[in-house]
């Protein structure tokens, strides 16, 4: 699979990746990143580009949306033309019906959609549940497997798929080495497609989140203990910083707000999110969710490391935020909510 990691758009894949990745092995000294805000180096030079576009309801064409929504971004068919490609959404829980707790399945079908017509060779779905260890019974209740059955799309069970073990590029948590399904191995892009939602250990889960899934629960347990007790902020830039997602599409036509990634409220956003840079898509989606980026600490982190976060460092396609954005409920409580509303101008 060719390296990318996206934080410097259209420039050479190889040299931004070392640059990007020497930063971050530079961090390990600071210690834990839990309720550490602190934005990364200077974001001189670290450009991205994000589309927001509208879709109020899951009956819309979406393959149509997502498709020039690509476009803006520069994804065209000289890109994926003979690629395989993997899609990977959000699938928590089966709860067939509730289309605010996994990615919605005319969501990937719309995705798959426009890949096939940019030419690809393969379009594949893959996940690895942290919830449940039945993935089988996640993607049949989620509704999911119904769609990729009449679509003939095949599934992936990443939590049980042999091992593809790569160096920890991150090297903030203690491991050396991080395993991957072995599938991943001969993908040439890899598209996160979380779902919109507030996080009660994270603060969000959106792109860069979203990539846990990937990471095989036979090696890193349910919920993927390892890499919580590892550190969550520190997994999710450790993954992030090894096998970077080539592009996010993230599902916030329906989100959760309150008590996610499982027991919140559907909250209605009404947005499609694309991108090819993770920190850059999550932290616009934050600014629509009402939540400040800097205060999610992966995020700020990964700020000048993996990809800008900052507004003026993100070139903005399709929408205008400020009309879309919508402040997503979020819980006193919860350690992990506290302080990260965006303050109004």
């Amino acid at each position: 699979m060719t390296p990318h990691d996206g934080s410097k758009e259209r420039n050479s894949r190889g040299s931004s990746r070392r640059s990007v990745l020497g930063v971050v092995g530079a961090g390990v000294g600071l210690g834990g990143l839990g309720g550490w805000y602190h934005l990364g180096p200077n974001e001189s030079g670290q450009r991205a580009t994000v589309c927001v576009a509208k879709a109020a309801r899951y009956d819309a064409p979406l393959a149509d949306i997502i498709a020039r929504g690509l476009h803006e971004l520069g994804v065209g068919d000289h890109e994926v033309r003979d690629k395989t490609v993997l899609l990977k959404p959000n699938l928590v829980e089966p709860f067939q019906g509730h289309s605010h707790i996994n990615t919605h399945p005319l969501m990937v079908r719309a995705a798959a959609e426009v890949f096939l017509r940019l030419g690809a060779a393969r379009v594949l779905v893959g996940e690895g549940p942290g919830h449940r260890m039945d993935t089988l019974l996640v993607l049949e209740e989620s509704g999911l497997g119904d769609v990729l059955h009449e679509d003939r799309i095949p599934f992936h069970d990443l939590n049980s798929d042999s091992l593809w073990t790569l160096p920890n590029k991150g090297r903030l948590t203690t491991l050396g080495k991080l395993s991957f399904p072995a599938v991943l191995r001969g993908v040439d892009l890899i598209v996160s497609m979380p779902k919109m939602k507030t996080h009660h250990w994270t603060g969000v889960t959106l792109s860069m989140k979203n990539m846990f899934g990937i990471m095989p629960g036979e090696v890193y347990g349910w919920p993927k203990n390892v890499l919580h007790y590892e550190n969550i902020f520190k997994s999710i830039l450790d993954i992030c910083a090894t096998l970077p997602p080539h592009l996010a599409i993230v599902d916030g036509i329906v989100g959760m707000e309150g008590d996610g990634p499982i027991m919140g409220d559907p909250k209605a956003a009404g947005v499609i999110v694309m991108g090819r840079n993770a920190p850059a898509v999550d932290a616009t989606c934050c600014r629509i969710m009402g939540i400040d980026p800097v205060r999610i600490g992966y995020l700020s982190y990964a700020s000048g490391r993996l990809g800008p976060i900052r507004e003026s460092n993100i070139r903005q396609a399709g929408e205008a935020i400020v009309p879309l954005s919508t402040d997503f409920r979020l819980i006193d409580k919860i350690s992990a909510h506290q302080g990260l509303r965006l303050r109004k101008n």
